[in-house]
């Protein structure tokens, strides 16, 4: 028995061992496997900005009428939607796999480029090609998403906040909802006010919900069929722009419902409080 119980001791001391190693941080020299999904997120960024270039404002520049337009946008979400999934997958590979001192600053110069950059820059062009648009007004409305972004990077890096919730809206939903309304192509000033509304919300305290269990397998699952409706929709396929359209306004809905919940409970407060004075009145 003491042989036997020396040895099954040996066996959980080699297995504790091991998973400490297996979870220890690694030095800056390496890369965990979470950093190289935080990578393909920059890697979509850029590809994004590419696409939007070659695809949307060469072909405005250069008068090339025929330029498939419609599917160099679908490209520029896709690629937006698949940097999406890297930046979900990227925190909980690391929570359970080795991670690395590299992986918190990756993960922010990543989200700046996808979530920062590419759809600051999505508007620009937008206000560029977009008929009776201004360059300048655009340009401004523009800066602001990318200031709103560094912003609430900095703040994500620098406050610590309770577990389970992000304060402001995250801003891989800021991006996708800034895109869904260049995509729905509103009139100029009021799609500008929108995306305007957009930066603020991403700086504001506006308490949204982690992507866990049940809501990131929803959230994934929303990004497939998104990449779906958009491939219809570029393809030309019948019912593709009704598709776009649908997904684009779920998109904005989706951005607009905590902070609808937020002022429903402020709202539901104040009631309250007025009730209760009036009761104390009567009484």
């Amino acid at each position: 028995m003491g042989l036997a119980d020396e040895e099954s001791t040996e066996l959980r001391r080699r297995r504790w061992a091991r998973d400490r190693e297996l979870r220890a941080p690694r030095s800056p020299q390496h890369l965990s496997t979470a950093d190289f999904l935080t990578l393909g997120n920059a890697v979509c960024g850029f590809l994004a900005i590419y696409s939007t270039t070659t695809g949307i404002l060469m072909p405005h520049l250069t008068g090339e009428s025929n330029a498939p337009v419609k599917h160099s946008a679908a490209t520029v979400v896709t690629l937006l939607l698949i940097g999406a999934m890297c930046d979900l997958f990227d925190g909980l590979v690391a929570r359970k796999l080795r991670s690395s001192a590299l992986g918190a600053e990756l993960d922010n110069l990543a989200d700046l480029i996808s979530f920062g950059i590419a759809p600051a820059y999505f508007v620009a062009v937008w206000g560029l090609v977009s008929s009776g648009s201004n360059q300048q007004l655009s340009a401004f409305i523009a800066l602001t998403v990318l200031l709103a972004v560094v912003l609430r990077l900095a703040r994500f890096s620098a406050v610590k906040m309770r577990p389970g919730i992000f304060q402001g809206m995250p801003c891989p939903m800021g991006a996708m909802t800034v895109i869904a309304i260049v995509l729905l192509d509103p009139p100029f000033v009021p799609g500008l006010l929108l995306i305007f509304g957009v930066a603020y919300l991403m700086v504001s305290r506006i308490e949204y919900p982690k992507p866990q269990g049940l809501l990131a397998t929803a959230t994934v699952a929303w990004i497939v069929v998104s990449i779906g409706c958009l491939a219809s929709w570029a393809a030309g396929l019948p019912g593709g722009d009704t598709l776009m359209h649908i997904g684009a306004l779920a998109q904005i809905a989706l951005a607009a419902m905590a902070p609808l919940l937020v002022i429903r409970r402020k709202v539901g407060e104040k009631v309250g409080v007025v009730r209760a004075r009036r009761a104390e009145n009567r009484g």
